[in-house]
């Protein structure tokens, strides 16, 4: 396993919750336990790291990882690791800090250019919809173009360069085009960005491009055609790069599986997933070098 990396990505998460431990703690109640509030002693950023560096280890059942390589062969980088339960106990104090990590200090560069989708996240099987109790009041049907599933859905937007800039988690039933939702979604975002027919809505087409964000799609059999740029069409045929991203994201970060106990851990393990993604070496990109853009 490469150590390297795991040194780098503690770096990174310790200076994040140095700078915003203060702001942090700010913003968690006060709570006292029965039996008194006891300090660990593994910190923050040392959770942090460890949780994304599993997603980058290859390994697909994280208490063999934990037990065997985390307490026995990077003993000497945790020395006060806890115990697995324990562990888990405190996985849910990273929620937070791992999604304010990716949007902070792992967001990609503004490059004027984006590519957005959605994905199912299914928490079980269709037929143990009735019989599934984690997800419960959390989870609801949806349906892709692969079919009908029970879960959450992640909407996604990256770079032409592969990078994340943007990313949400919805029930299963919020559509595409939802008009509330993808208002606040894009709200950040400059430049031109492509998406499937079902990002297509003209209400929110106005808002964005009111706010300096076109939207480009392609149209659907009942609609009438219209005139595009050819690079925006060029780039329209280029939708297919964030399939590769979400693919790897699926892949080799696992970011989807039905085996979550905790509706907390399961987004701990979303966006420890999506932070190990954006220190992959290699990355889906539209061009063949990575251009310097102002």
């Amino acid at each position: 396993m490469n150590e390297t990396k795991l040194v780098e990505i503690f770096i990174d998460c310790d200076d994040f919750y140095k700078e915003f431990e203060q702001s942090f703690q700010q913003m968690i109640l006060p709570f006292k336990h029965p039996k008194g509030n006891r300090t660990p002693g593994i910190c923050e950023s040392e959770m942090m790291s460890i949780v994304i560096y599993y997603h980058l280890s290859g390994m697909k059942c994280f208490q063999y990882y934990y037990q065997e390589i985390i307490c026995k062969n990077l003993r000497s980088y945790f020395p006060k690791a806890p115990s697995y339960n324990r562990f888990i106990e405190l996985m849910p104090r990273c929620f937070f800090l791992l999604f304010a990590f990716l949007h902070r200090v792992r967001r990609g560069m503004e490059s004027g250019i984006y590519f957005a989708d959605s994905k199912k996240l299914a928490v079980c099987h269709n037929l143990r919809i009735f019989y599934h109790r984690v997800f419960k009041g959390i989870a609801q049907r949806g349906k892709t173009s692969a079919g009908w599933f029970y879960g959450l859905k992640l909407f996604l937007v990256i770079n032409c360069f592969g990078q994340i800039m943007q990313c949400t988690v919805t029930a299963g039933n919020v559509a595409d085009n939802n008009e509330s939702l993808l208002k606040k979604f894009f709200r950040h975002l400059k430049g031109k960005l492509f998406g499937d027919k079902g990002f297509i809505s003209p209400k929110v087409f106005q808002h964005c491009f009111s706010q300096g964000l076109k939207i480009i799609t392609g149209i659907r059999s009942n609609m009438k055609n219209k005139l595009m740029l050819m690079e925006e069409k060029l780039l329209l045929k280029k939708r297919g790069m964030i399939e590769s991203a979400l693919d790897i994201m699926m892949t080799v970060c696992d970011i989807d599986h039905t085996r979550h106990r905790s509706p907390v851990n399961a987004m701990v393990n979303l966006f420890a997933g999506l932070n190990a993604y954006s220190y992959l070496d290699k990355l889906p990109s539209v061009f063949a070098k990575k251009l310097k853009l102002n």
